[in-house]
């Protein structure tokens, strides 16, 4: 694939994984939609997507798993709810907090251990995270901030190289179908408090079937033009573009807190990826 087609679909899935935080917030926000159906909508409308893309490529069975469709289902719902109470960007910062955390514990138990320049990283992604959930007035609400963490935990689960082998777009469009029946269930525990607009409906179905089901095709074509290192830096754009995005579309302008506390974990993060790990014993 030429260099400026990876460049391309990079940052057309680096702004689609942005537009994920900004369609749930602007549904669960200014619209009626509740935040069980905005996850329904959200994996029908990727699992069509994905399906014609699967289709479309290659006829071959969707791939996937339920422990893998579970764990999309957690961060798809815990995303969901988190950002019934989080601003765009705060929200997108926890959950790349959440996620790289999640990486770092799958590593820790496979043996590898930070070098130097990873612990310092780690120390500030961590100081970051405290700083942003500090008490203040424009501290997040501590249950939502917990709830996108854990659905950074759950993503990173779905997302270890272990559970990604062969066809990744075929095993996500499975994991997406797989997912959907988690999803009614819920739906129908919550079944007194659906409530639903034409608004909500379509920023769903967009953040489903563009902005999960396209992004994540694009993010899988750019993957095989990237290295390790660079994919996982790239990512590092999600929280600001989020942030630019909250401020021009929504809104939602990031306070000094979130300033500084952006900082100290991207920051850290990027000293972790550029360190060197070693291996226990």
């Amino acid at each position: 694939m030429p260099r400026s087609r990876i460049l391309l679909f990079t940052l057309l899935a680096m702004l689609a994984f942005a537009g994920n935080s900004l369609l749930c917030r602007l549904a669960l926000r200014d619209t009626a939609l509740d935040a069980a159906s905005f996850t329904l909508l959200r994996l029908l409308a990727g699992a069509l997507v994905l399906a014609v893309l699967v289709r479309l490529r290659q006829r071959q069975p969707f791939a996937g798993d339920w422990p893998g469709a579970l764990a999309l289902f957690a961060y798809a719902g815990g995303f969901s709810y988190a950002y019934r109470d989080l601003g765009a960007a705060t929200g997108a910062l926890l959950l790349f907090g959440g996620v790289q955390a999640g990486m770092f514990l799958a590593a820790w138990r496979q043996g590898e251990r930070p070098g130097g320049r990873q612990s310092v990283g780690l120390g500030l992604a961590l100081a970051g995270v405290v700083y942003l959930l500090l008490p203040g007035a424009r501290s997040p609400e501590p249950f939502a901030a917990l709830l996108m963490i854990a659905a950074g935990l759950a993503w990173a689960f779905y997302s270890l190289p272990s559970r990604r082998r062969g066809d990744p777009l075929a095993a996500t469009a499975g994991n997406f179908l797989r997912a959907v029946p988690f999803a009614l269930a819920l739906c129908l525990v919550q079944a007194n408090r659906l409530e639903a607009d034409v608004h909500g409906v379509v920023y769903a179905v967009l953040s489903g079937g563009l902005a999960s089901g396209l992004g994540y095709a694009l993010w899988y074509a750019a993957l095989g033009g990237l290295g390790g290192l660079q994919a996982a830096s790239v990512q590092l754009s999600v929280p600001l573009l989020t942030a630019l995005g909250g401020a021009l579309l929504l809104a939602e302008l990031p306070s000094l807190q979130w300033v500084l506390s952006g900082l100290l974990v991207l920051g850290g993060i990027a000293l972790v990826l550029s360190g060197r790990s070693r291996r226990a014993g």
